[in-house]
């Protein structure tokens, strides 16, 4: 499995709204086109984490293959007022939020 963590700024109080949103997009078909298996949502003092688990390593690339989809492009809107990025001057695509993985340990099968 591989994981990306996105971070970014959350306004406080909009966790729930936030969550709808997320879930009226993975209603749709649009997780498992990207490859997704899971995703969590997490707030920590105005901050926003997103973690995405997908079942190839290359889940990074297929978000931004599919960025730009219209089903994309609207969660993306509708984000803007509750989610923004954590330092807005770099950020030019979701890949510029993804946190850098640096350890990883499983435990065995």
């Amino acid at each position: 499995m591989h994981s990306t963590l996105i971070v970014a700024r959350m306004e406080e109080g909009s966790a729930g709204r936030v969550a709808q949103l997320f879930s009226d997009f993975d209603a749709t078909d649009m997780p498992e086109r990207m490859g997704t298996l899971r995703r969590q949502l997490f707030t920590y003092h105005g901050l926003y984490f997103h973690l995405q688990d997908f079942a190839r390593p290359d889940g990074g690339e297929r978000i931004e293959r599919h960025r730009h989809d219209p089903r994309f492009t609207s969660i993306s809107a509708e984000l803007k007022p509750y989610v923004s990025a954590f330092d807005p001057s770099t950020w030019t695509s979701p890949s510029d939020a993804m946190a850098r993985c640096f350890y990883r340990w499983e435990a065995a099968s």
